[in-house]
């Protein structure tokens, strides 16, 4: 194991898989995934165990003093395009099943929200070219500046390290958002990067997801409620599926004296995640300037945010 390493590889193995009427067993040959420590620079680990690679003995073009220099030909590029606005957009994978294991509040459980949040801030100061980030239920958008140079901007690189830290992150937090419960199982999230040529469109997508956040935390919302009143999950879907939002509006306030507008930003609006500069109790710069990480829970759909807050795109308020 520490001189030739470990190899993990499907074989066929014989195994139980029912009785027969006379209570013979039946046994059936299935591929079984298999550790073991061998020689695999040779040809008899390959030879006895050729299903592995079927089509092997394919022939290509080398290079170099070294006889596997040939293989970096097979490499990806996957650089993205320069002098763009880099979203790395994080997502969680099967947090449904995993907010259940682990009894989330429905619809919103504010320490769940909390440690992505923490997650993201860490990220931020993990990662100085990030400048921004947004964040609603298990999902997190990481904007990095434009003229980021990253792993050479190349998108496997940007993804897995974010995506790697995050998870690390959301680990290592855990008991301190919920030092109640034992983590039982091992989060995980995946990952995709998108370039936006424009600061405009940058904005655009902010917008965009926050409005996500809106319609499903306002339908979340009244669902939950519905159950929590006494209907089954069928029927509170069947009672909310048509409506618009001034109609669920309406049906937490008049069913549940529930003011929809005054409910925690945070759930409402997402969280953004910002370097700022910082200020004395004045509100004044201070000369040195140092920044910090922060989070927030504003509108990001209109103008003002960005107004106050020229730095984080450089002041391009406009389209560009």
């Amino acid at each position: 194991m520490f001189r030739k390493g470990s190899c993990v590889f499907k074989d066929k193995g014989e195994e139980t898989v029912k009785c027969n009427e006379n209570g013979k067993i039946v046994k059936r040959y299935r591929n079984k995934a298999i550790i073991e420590h061998c020689d695999i620079i040779g040809d008899k680990f390959w030879k006895d165990h050729a299903d592995i690679l079927r089509d092997g003995n394919t022939e290509y073009q080398r290079s170099g003093n070294n006889k596997y220099e040939y293989l970096k030909s097979f490499e990806v590029e996957d650089k993205l395009m320069q002098s763009t606005w880099v979203v790395v957009r994080l997502d969680g994978r099967c947090f449904h099943k995993f907010s259940d294991k682990h009894e989330f509040e429905k619809p919103n459980d504010e320490r769940a929200l909390n440690l992505m949040n923490a997650c993201a801030k860490a990220v931020l100061e993990e990662f100085p070219d990030i400048i921004f980030a947004y964040g609603v239920s298990d999902e997190y958008s990481f904007v990095f500046k434009k003229t980021t140079m990253l792993y050479n901007r190349r998108s496997s690189d940007i993804i897995s390290t974010t995506v790697a830290f995050f998870t690390l992150c959301y680990n290592m937090k855990w008991k301190e958002f919920f030092p109640d419960k034992d983590l039982k199982s091992t989060p995980s999230f995946d990952a995709r990067t998108v370039c936006y040529p424009s600061t405009k469109i940058v904005r655009d997508y902010l917008a965009w997801r926050q409005v996500d956040c809106h319609i499903n935390n306002q339908y979340n919302t009244c669902f939950w409620m519905l159950v929590k009143s006494g209907k089954n999950k069928s029927e509170a879907q069947d009672e909310i599926k048509s409506s618009r939002s001034q109609d669920k509006y309406e049906i937490l306030l008049k069913q549940f004296n529930m003011n929809y507008n005054e409910l925690p930003a945070i759930f409402r609006k997402g969280s953004c995640v910002e370097e700022t500069a910082k200020c004395n109790d004045n509100g004044q710069p201070v000369e040195r300037l140092t920044s910090k990480v922060v989070i927030d829970h504003p509108d990001i759909i209109g103008d003002e945010f960005w107004v106050d807050h020229r730095h984080i795109l450089k002041g391009n308020t406009t389209p560009n």
